[in-house]
């Protein structure tokens, strides 16, 4: 494979990437705002923070993947000088659809600065001649602690308990970070992918409260499930004060469905993710050696 700067390598899904572009040969410049790990694959490391300042620009990159902050990695292709470059993939976020009319303002926001930034950098790609492909996953899970799920877990160990939204009921969609890595790879050497945005979802849809109840019967000792009315759910919520509690766009989605269309990706570039696994979300298996 030829040179290629991937973002977001110490991340759920490039934990798993990044092994699999060294396995094929590729020579890799792994971008982190984290110190890059004391063992495993060997790419050249370079910590930086896109929001702060530019990384280095190696001069014959012609394959950038970002699995970070899309309005970031937007402003970086904008300014760095990149003559070589001819295939970018990157991560976007189903949120850009289904928060554009949250009640939360900040999800709002959110969603905005997606879409903005898919469309920035969609138009240089155009403008450049560089093939570009979005990808929009709904909720991803697996190999490191996702922000969602995770702190449900959390929730429920602690206290032994966790709230069952009655009539939670809308769909959910859950993705492995190892499938959205393999999707990423799999996009590189898609040309029917150039120019294309892909919503990507994992291989089973099932109800929100059905999720949190697969959740609780994977965690050790007895968890008790209780079913509390969306009323009451968000006037505890609001007297927890906890930052980490979800607001009023969470609660207003409970009902929706959250789910990806992903037949197109199906058909382009073979994409066949797993079902949900609820115990990769209670103890993620740990990354191989040589992964």
């Amino acid at each position: 494979m030829s040179t290629t700067i991937l973002f977001g390598a110490t991340g759920a899904t490039g934990s798993f990437l990044l092994p699999q572009l060294l396995a094929r040969g590729a020579s890799v410049y792994a971008v982190s705002r984290q110190p890059p790990p004391a063992s495993g694959p060997a790419p050249v490391w370079v910590q930086a923070d896109l929001f702060a300042a530019a990384a280095p620009v190696p001069a014959d990159i012609a394959i950038a993947l970002s699995l970070g902050p899309l309005d970031a990695f937007a402003g970086w292709i904008e300014q760095a000088p990149l003559p070589q470059l001819r295939r970018v993939v990157a991560l976007s976020s189903m949120s850009a659809q289904s928060k554009r009319d949250s009640l939360d303002p900040h999800e709002r926001e959110l969603a905005a600065r997606l879409r903005e930034s898919e469309v920035r950098l969609l138009r240089l790609a155009t403008e450049r001649g560089i093939a570009c492909t979005l990808l929009r996953p709904t909720l991803i899970y697996g190999g490191r602690a996702d922000r969602s799920l995770t702190p449900i877990v959390a929730f429920a160990r602690r206290w032994r308990m966790l709230p069952i939204p009655i009539g939670a009921r809308g769909l959910r969609q859950p993705i492995h970070a190892a499938d959205l890595a393999a999707a990423v790879l799999a996009v590189i050497d898609c040309a029917a992918a150039a120019g294309k945005t892909y919503a990507l979802g994992g291989g089973e849809r099932l109800p929100f409260d059905q999720l949190l109840r697969r959740l609780i019967a994977t965690i050790p000792g007895p968890v008790l499930p209780l079913p509390l009315p969306q009323w009451l759910l968000r006037t505890l919520l609001a007297w927890s004060g906890r930052e980490d509690a979800p607001g009023a766009g969470a609660l207003q989605r409970l009902g929706a469905d959250l789910i990806a269309d992903d037949r197109e990706a199906r058909h382009d570039f073979g994409f066949s993710p797993r079902p949900f696994a609820a115990e990769e979300v209670v103890a993620p298996r740990p990354l191989a050696k040589n992964a």
